[in-house]
């Protein structure tokens, strides 16, 4: 049972078994006071040994030039392969799925152009509305140049009326009413606006039942659940290094395509020389060969630097384990709805309601407050106070306990000053 008192939250800190791992990262400072973070859904903060990783591939590439590639300390040429066991360890993928490349919309282009490939009778792409403009912007233009028209083949999932999040039955039945016009699902794993999660699993047997491929964007998803990609079945997926995953700004994408999919050279795809068959790569010879699983759809050299940041990050999540990440992030996000509900208790008005999900199955390490009035100032007023949160138009206050580096702590000054 939670209680709202400053003692009680310090007590969970001193329980925590986590508590440790925020020690291994840089919280921003303002006179000389740690600032309270709540941003890491926007951009993660940074490990402690990130410097250190660049700084061994920045003396190499000094002391060797090009022979970095293959003498230096984490040889360059194979750099991209030292991922494949943390990352299918985080997404639950076997190790041929899964490749660190790029950044993440470039990524679900690359992705598209395989597994969108529309016909005249199904050319539809559905996807949840409110997603990120981002997805938008992608799959419009993927409808385009396939000749089709956003304004009728871009099917958008909505809540109903008077409500913020999108029922798993409603979208469900979308599938099911218009999947013979469907050809690519490509959904948000977690909303980025309202921070509900989505039944992954459930979306991806409705869209094989009907015939669609099934994609996710789990810009917001990845290393904040924990997922099973293999097992639900998903076609494919991509995501960003720089939200939860801590890997600096513009930080380098990861991408998981099925092993279905791991031996299939007559998909049609964008093809670059480091996604050739890495046996024969170097005998530059003509026509294209993709290397075996998710690799085959790299195009150039590893962003060794990008990379190198990942690494450290990483190693942390290998570390700590997305078990034991989830149980406390569902812990810290049920503290925050709980002091936020019981503080409205006293409220005759409310400033704000709550539309991330109640259900801790339909949450990550998110809740958004949607503004009734007066939001731009409430906001401001927490930057005032040294919490950095996330604010979305129109009117919505993201805020992200991450349980690598917040602490309970934390959540229950955030609510002291919301409510002051």
């Amino acid at each position: 049972m939670y209680k709202n008192d400053l003692d009680f939250a310090r007590s969970l800190d001193i329980a925590d078994p986590l508590k440790d791992y925020r020690t291994r990262f840089y919280i921003p400072q303002k006179d000389g006071k740690d600032l309270i973070y709540f941003c890491g859904n926007s951009l993660g903060l940074q490990p402690k040994t990130v410097k250190n990783h660049i700084d061994i591939e920045l003396e190499d590439w000094a002391k060797l030039g090009v022979e970095g590639h293959f003498e230096g300390r984490n040889p360059w040429f194979g750099y991209h392969k030292q991922f494949e066991g943390p990352v299918s360890r985080l997404v639950g993928a076997l190790l041929h799925e899964v490749v660190v490349m790029n950044a993440l919309t470039v990524n679900l282009h690359l992705l598209m152009t395989s597994f969108y490939n529309p016909t005249p009778e199904r050319h539809k792409i559905l996807i949840e509305a409110s997603a990120f403009p981002s997805d938008y912007y992608a799959v419009e233009s993927q409808i385009r140049n396939h000749g089709y028209d956003p304004e009728t083949d871009l099917i958008e999932v909505v809540p109903r009326d008077g409500e913020y999040t999108i029922r798993t039955e409603d979208l469900l039945e979308k599938i099911r009413t218009e999947g013979k016009n469907i050809a690519l699902i490509l959904i948000g794993g977690v909303n980025y606006y309202t921070g509900q999660v989505f039944d992954m699993e459930a979306i991806t047997k409705a869209g094989h039942e009907n015939g669609c491929k099934v994609g996710f964007d789990l810009a917001h998803a990845a290393g904040n659940l924990k997922m099973s990609l293999h097992d639900w079945n998903v076609d494919f997926a991509a995501w960003c290094g720089y939200k939860y995953l801590n890997s600096g700004p513009g930080g380098t994408s990861g991408v998981f395509v099925h092993e279905k999919w791991a031996n299939s050279p007559d998909l049609p795809r964008l093809a670059g020389w480091w996604g050739y068959k890495e046996s024969t790569r170097f005998k530059m010879e003509k026509g294209f060969i993709p290397e075996y699983g998710a690799a085959g759809w790299q195009l150039s050299n590893a962003q060794i630097l990008p990379m190198a940041a990942h690494k450290a990050s990483l190693e942390i999540f290998d570390e700590a384990g997305m078990d034991a990440l989830r149980k406390k992030s569902d812990l810290l996000t049920a503290y925050l709805e709980f002091l936020l509900l019981d503080k409205m208790k006293e409220r005759q008005e409310a400033d704000f309601i709550i539309i991330t999900p109640s259900d801790p199955k339909e949450r990550g390490a998110q809740i958004s407050l949607l503004a009734l009035k007066n939001g731009k100032e409430l906001f401001n007023k927490l930057t005032t106070h040294g919490i950095i949160a996330d604010w979305r138009e129109p009117n919505v206050i993201r805020v992200a306990p991450v349980p690598l580096y917040n602490t309970f702590e934390d959540v229950f000054r955030f609510v002291e000053v919301l409510f002051n």
